[in-house]
């Protein structure tokens, strides 16, 4: 009996082992693919770069810190080229104070100088219809947005850092 005692709880206890360890290796899974994501923020850091915060890095190029969604924390800068790159994690959404609404894709791109984020791939407006948005400039109290026509916005409206909300397609 006790044989069959032992054999049964052996066989359970592998069992229950197996699937934890079934389980560590789905978190790593996981993990991995978030870091996937911001891998090169990672080697950055890694290699004894540290990087800014992204709303710091808008701060330091006279930019509103609410012109993304609050998950696109990771990012790449080449402050020789001006390049920026803005990772988001799903295709969103975004409505301001103003009730102007900008729609992100999963990468943002564009060309930063002091005041301005030109050059913009990934990124839309609604006027009637999404149209892309081309340029977004920042003066005193007012924000452009260029997306076919240059409008006027105000910067308040986007000094706050929003939620985007998830949507199926650009």
């Amino acid at each position: 009996m006790d044989q069959i005692f032992g054999k049964v709880g052996s066989y359970w206890f592998n069992q229950k082992a197996s699937k934890e360890i079934n389980s560590v290796g789905d978190d790593i899974n996981s993990l991995s693919n978030t870091l996937e994501e911001g891998s090169k923020w990672l080697v950055n850091k890694l290699k004894g770069k540290m990087q800014k915060p992204l709303t710091e890095l808008l701060k330091e190029y006279d930019l509103p810190i609410g012109i993304f969604p609050r998950d696109a924390t990771n990012y790449e800068f080449n402050p020789e080229t001006g390049k920026l790159v803005v990772y988001i994690p799903q295709v969103c959404e975004v409505g301001y104070k103003d009730s102007s609404v900008l729609r992100f894709f999963t990468t943002v791109t564009g060309y930063l100088e002091k005041g301005k984020l030109a050059d913009i791939e990934g990124m839309k407006t609604k006027v009637l219809i999404w149209v892309k948005v081309t340029t977004i400039s920042s003066e005193g109290s007012k924000l452009y947005v260029t997306a076919g026509m240059k409008k006027t916005r105000s910067r308040e409206a986007y000094e706050v850092t929003r939620d985007g909300i998830c949507i199926d397609k650009f």
